[in-house]
């Protein structure tokens, strides 16, 4: 073999070597993928797993199945106590939501925030400030006047105790300096239904949980907590559209916008190639239309994010959490 012929060789040797190396480091599912939703079924988080579920198999961007199951015990913890179980494994997935690191806060769970591997966000939920259309208030100026004038009397309700509406109301009084009394309820669609009843003064569910009973003219939105007016301009009521709620930074509540992410992760002690495999995947079924008509139709945001941006998002959140949950006597050593 001459020089020339020699080169050609060690060059293909070395080319077939790292195109070994690469599709070794290109890790891939070898068996079925378990999407595990921390919510029951029909819940926000067991349709987000769906979701993703849906658009990957449509499409094929995985090579192995996906079968969804549900842990939703102990508001979503009882899906992280199974992930301290399955360390190491890349073929489970959990769903959830910024609860995922503010449970072990407030309450005592059987898991370390710290021991899992967050994934990605995808979608963040926008928060609406809501009152009865039987109610005197048409803007939300109105209601925090009569808030101030009644104090504990008056009524706001939403969905479980130290959870997102009541950790959103605590905001608003720490923002407004107005005290009210928080009613706890089972679900956003239970606080729903009280508040068209007028047995509530406000509440603050998000967009899907109220939007049936403002179509009936049932509740009204006074603002909505958001940097930037939602992007729908449909008409739903009374000629309004989700576009035309105004912005709560600008009626009297200097929140300038308050979100719940949701969230993608995986046990501790899986490889960076495993989680690099399901952020491309998940970024693959966030550009299918099916993706962004689910999210439209929740009246959700486009929330991407991943690898340090992620991590970030996550340590402010949990330092401003923090402060609120201190302030509140809500903190719990577990």
């Amino acid at each position: 073999m001459n020089f020339s012929l020699k080169t050609l060789a060690v060059a293909a040797a070395i080319a077939a070597g790292f195109s070994a190396g690469a599709a070794q480091a290109a890790w891939q599912p070898e068996k079925p993928i378990e999407f595990i939703a921390s919510a029951g079924p029909g819940g926000g988080t067991d349709q987000f797993a769906r979701i993703v579920q849906s658009v990957a198999q449509k499409y094929d961007l995985v090579p192995t199945s996906v079968v969804v199951t549900n842990k939703g015990g102990g508001a979503g913890t009882e899906a992280f106590v199974y992930g301290e179980g399955i360390k190491g494994d890349p073929h489970k997935v959990i769903f959830s939501t910024n609860l995922a690191w503010l449970m072990p806060m407030i309450t005592k769970v059987g898991y370390k925030i710290e021991d899992m591997t967050p994934v990605a966000t995808m979608a963040a939920d926008e928060f609406v400030l809501w009152t009865s259309a039987s109610s005197p208030y048409k803007t939300a100026e109105d209601l925090l006047a009569d808030a101030k004038a009644r104090g504990t009397a008056f009524k706001m309700g939403g969905a479980q105790s130290k959870d997102t509406d009541h950790i959103l109301t605590r905001k608003i009084e720490d923002a407004t300096g107005i005290n009210v009394t928080y009613v706890p309820f089972k679900s956003g669609g239970q606080a729903a239904v009280q508040l068209a009843g007028g047995h509530l003064d406000g509440n603050t569910n998000n967009p899907g949980e109220n939007a049936s009973y403002w179509k009936a003219k049932k509740v009204r939105p006074l603002c909505v907590f958001s940097s930037k007016p939602l992007d729908s301009t449909d008409k739903v009521a009374n000629g309004k559209s989700w576009a035309d709620i105004p912005l709560c930074k600008d009626s009297g509540i200097p929140i300038d916008s308050f979100k719940m992410p949701r969230t993608v992760w995986m046990a501790g002690g899986v490889t960076p190639e495993q989680v690099a495999f399901y952020v491309d995947l998940l970024r693959k079924v966030a550009e299918k239309p099916e993706w962004k008509a689910w999210v439209a139709r929740g009246m959700q945001s486009e929330f991407f994010l991943s690898g340090d941006e992620l991590d970030a998002y996550i340590a402010k959140d949990e330092k401003e959490h923090h402060e609120l949950f201190g302030k509140n006597g809500w903190l719990v050593n577990n």
